[in-house]
């Protein structure tokens, strides 16, 4: 005959929420940050191949810290969501708000009911137009959504970037400041980041349809001289 064991509701969500906050306290924290003319993310990642950032519809990104194939996964069926909902509507149905809400309602069901939760913490960016507004949306791993007013941090360290970065940040500045003022937040005071250990992505509109953009070492160079 097996034996159960009795855990108090209270401690279960407790014990949940610490394996998920160590397991994305691992990871290298993420800023994103409106500007005067688009949205900015800016990660700590020295891989050239398993990227934080990515693209997910004409006008939304994502990015994500944690553990990278629960998150990438997380990717994946955004833009599979997105595509649907495109495709049986109309592109300009596809926003950030309803796309935050999808993954939130999957975060929580599985820090409730899966196995064990997701050690994610995931943001979605949507570069504004005539009929939305530029937002920035982050989710936590247990589904919480924060709607972030100019500026939002990912990661473990989350709350010291980003008393750093509000220090340094006052209004939507161009994107070669901010650029800047995200990297200082998130290396610090006693560090250099070497530009092969960022990866950045934007949202702008140039006059096509997609708005994502993934720089180089060598736009990324440019910006922060």
């Amino acid at each position: 005959m097996s034996n159960y064991f009795y855990v108090a509701p209270e401690q279960l969500i407790k014990d949940r929420a610490e394996f998920a906050q160590k397991g994305i306290a691992r990871g290298r924290s993420i800023v994103a940050a409106i500007y005067d003319v688009g949205v900015v993310m800016v990660a700590e990642n020295p891989s050239a191949s398993l990227y934080k950032i990515s693209e997910i519809y004409d006008r939304i990104a994502f990015a994500g810290v944690g553990k990278y194939n629960e998150f990438d996964r997380l990717r994946e069926a955004g833009i599979r969501w997105a595509d649907g909902t495109g495709y049986t509507y109309s592109r300009e149905d596809v926003d950030a708000r309803a796309l935050a809400n999808f993954y939130a309602q999957h975060l929580g069901d599985m820090f409730t009911e899966g196995q064990k939760p997701l050690e994610v913490e995931i943001m979605v960016a949507q570069l504004g137009n005539k009929f939305r507004p530029t937002k920035l949306y982050r989710i936590a791993y247990e589904g919480t959504i924060s709607d972030e007013a100019d500026f939002a941090v990912l990661g473990g360290d989350a709350v010291t970037i980003k008393g750093r970065f509000a220090d340094l940040e006052v209004g939507h500045l161009s994107l070669s400041q901010t650029l800047q003022n995200a990297v200082a937040a998130l290396a610090g005071p006693d560090r250099q980041l070497p530009v092969g250990d960022l990866e950045v992505g934007v949202l702008e509109d140039r006059g096509d349809r997609r708005t994502f953009a993934r720089l180089d070492d060598e736009q990324i160079a440019r910006l922060l001289t």
